[in-house]
């Protein structure tokens, strides 16, 4: 199972890659034959795919690394460092994107060959959407966070990319506002997007808890064991693929430590089990007697 998710995984990111150079050399070409600034946004939006997707491909390399000595707790918080990296070259160019369109905008640059940015703009729209079904099988196959997030950013990219053809083919008809007006929509695009980006990492980074369904969910699991009176002092995190919890189980006092430890084992392998993806899970057994005292220090 993991040799084929590793495959999968990979010859997704590979398709990607490929295919969004592809796209690259399409509108760089259209750009410089029409001078259209919405074209150069769709250009822009296009490199920063293809550079997220290779700055993925070789992070999670990194981060999908076992645990170390000098790591303990695995190197998943490099995917954050990442975003973090990808949202400051994402917004840095999007500011020059805004600026470009805002400038022509008052000083209007006639668009030529304009309709072979409008076949450019249908052939990306056609590349796109190879990614997004490559991807969605992908992701039915293997549930990689990764992919799916990426798989989420090119669907966002086929809107981007019917902007563009919307503003190509109005520029057609000499309605010059259109290709500014686009670009700065396309800046305004980027700019939402690594705000996510951004948001994201930085609760990683932060330790951020993991959502309020899957706390209930993890405090039903353990408490559905007969042995185990209640949970508290419940702590979660999530680094890269792993997510890391930690609680404590309130037992009877005068259970022998061996049966303790025993139950502790079997509500780990319980919460394991009905977990998707990875999960590191620390349990500590207190008596149920002093659980009071201790989840209200907590």
């Amino acid at each position: 199972m993991a040799r084929n998710y590793d495959a999968l995984v990979r010859f997704s990111s590979i398709f990607t890659i490929i295919m969004a150079g592809v796209m690259i050399a399409a509108k760089a070409w259209a750009w410089l034959s029409s001078g259209s600034a919405a074209m150069l946004g769709s250009l822009t939006d296009s490199m920063l795919d293809v550079t997220a997707s290779l700055m993925s491909f070789f992070v999670l390399s990194y981060a999908l690394r076992p645990a170390d000595d000098d790591h303990r707790f695995g190197h998943g918080k490099a995917e954050a460092l990442a975003g973090l990296g990808q949202a400051a070259f994402i917004s840095g160019s999007a500011c020059l994107l805004a600026f470009h369109g805002i400038e022509r905008l008052f000083n209007p640059v006639e668009i030529n060959q304009s309709l072979l940015g409008v076949w450019v703009s249908i052939f990306a729209i056609i590349c796109t959407l190879l990614v997004v079904a490559v991807q969605h099988q992908v992701v039915k196959r293997t549930q990689s966070l990764a992919i799916k997030a990426d798989s989420m950013h090119y669907k966002g990219d086929i809107l981007l990319n019917i902007a563009v053809l919307i503003a190509m083919m109005l520029s057609h008809y000499s309605i010059g506002w259109a290709d500014p007006v686009f670009a700065i929509g396309v800046a305004l695009y980027l700019l939402y997007n690594c705000w996510g980006i951004a948001r994201e990492s930085a609760d990683h980074l932060m330790d951020k808890e993991l959502p309020e369904e899957e706390k209930a969910e993890i405090v039903a699991i353990a408490t559905s064991h007969a042995a185990v009176y209640g949970v508290h002092n419940l702590r979660t995190r999530q680094g890269g693929k792993i997510k890391f919890v930690q609680l404590h189980l309130e037992l009877d006092d005068d259970m022998p430590l061996m049966e303790a430890h025993q139950i502790a084992d079997e509500v780990v392998a319980r919460i394991q089990a009905n977990s998707e993806g990875e999960i590191d899970v620390l349990v500590h057994q207190d008596p149920v007697s002093l659980s009071v005292t201790e989840s209200a220090n907590s």
